[in-house]
């Protein structure tokens, strides 16, 4: 099943993008810094999601995580 039409797939996609954003801001800032509008802006704004929310994400995949691991 694709991951638009299961929920929870959907959810750990969008996580793992937020987290996988902010990582890569982090490493090379002046790329995600330049790109704002468009595609790479969608980009950005997951990287600083990531950034400002961070407990908040770290909290909702650690959710996540246990919800795969042993509900699922």
């Amino acid at each position: 099943m694709s991951a638009v039409f299961n929920f929870q797939s959907l959810l750990t996609v969008v996580l793992l993008l937020i987290c996988t954003c902010a990582y890569l801001r982090s490493l090379f800032p002046s790329i995600m810094d330049r790109n704002k509008v468009g595609v790479m802006g969608t980009f950005w704004k997951c990287a600083r999601i990531g950034e400002r929310k961070s407990p908040w994400v770290a909290a909702c995949c650690l959710i996540m995580a246990f919800s795969i691991l042993f509900l699922t």
